[in-house]
């Protein structure tokens, strides 16, 4: 009897570098999140020295260790406070979000490029408390350009949510003819506009469901 050794042969063996392996990875849900590594001592005061940002109640003394950034000088520009709270379609407080802010300096540039304020980074990132608050310290932006008005990048990561949600924080008064709010039905821009609530400090609520849900961004 005959045999044809191609019947014998092995089939082609398919492993971790086979392109019919490729693509896109799906999505996983953001968080909870690890506080002593996340929200990092400092990394809600992008002007100063406080420790503003983690919350050093969730983990051990020992563990609240990582250095504050060492500043190279004063940034250029008006200094505020944006301070809000992360709710949920009830109006519930969300205690464990973790929120990255990234924004133009006082001039409207943004770190890394030509003359950008040496001084100012732009980013930073802050853990809600148990009321849903979180506070940032930064420097009033200024217009990255014509169609543009000053505003703040907020990213929202939380328990539940599968990708971060992306927003913007402009500043009421400062707010008109911009080319991305435009594009946001007018009774829906009031969820992008900061307020005054005092001398310096602005308020910005971020709903993540519901009627008074703040406008999200596709990235």
């Amino acid at each position: 009897m005959t045999i044809d050794v191609a019947d014998r042969r092995p089939a082609p063996r398919v492993d971790n570098q086979d392109p019919t392996l490729f693509g896109q990875t799906p999505s996983q849900t953001v968080g909870p999140f690890f506080h002593y590594g996340l929200p990092w001592k400092g990394g809600a005061d992008l002007v100063g020295q406080s420790d503003r940002g983690a919350r050093p109640e969730l983990f051990p003394e020992a563990h609240y260790v990582l250095n504050l950034s060492a500043p190279t000088g004063t940034p250029a520009g008006e200094v505020i406070e944006l301070t809000g709270r992360v709710v949920d379609g009830a109006g519930a407080p969300v205690p464990d979000a973790m929120l990255e802010l990234w924004q133009a300096d006082a001039a409207g540039r943004y770190g890394g490029e030509p003359d950008s304020d040496p001084h100012f980074v732009g980013f930073g990132r802050a853990a809600t408390g148990e009321d849903g608050r979180y506070r940032f310290r930064t420097i009033l932006p200024g217009s990255i350009g014509p169609g543009h008005a000053p505003h703040i990048a907020l990213s929202v990561f939380g328990r539940g949510l599968i990708k971060r949600l992306a927003t913007r924080v402009y500043f009421a008064g400062m707010a008109a003819e911009d080319a991305i709010l435009s594009l946001v039905p007018a009774e829906r821009r009031a969820t992008l506009i900061a307020t005054a609530r005092e001398e310096g400090v602005w308020s910005f609520d971020i709903v993540l469901q519901g009627e008074r849900e703040t406008v999200f961004f596709d990235l």
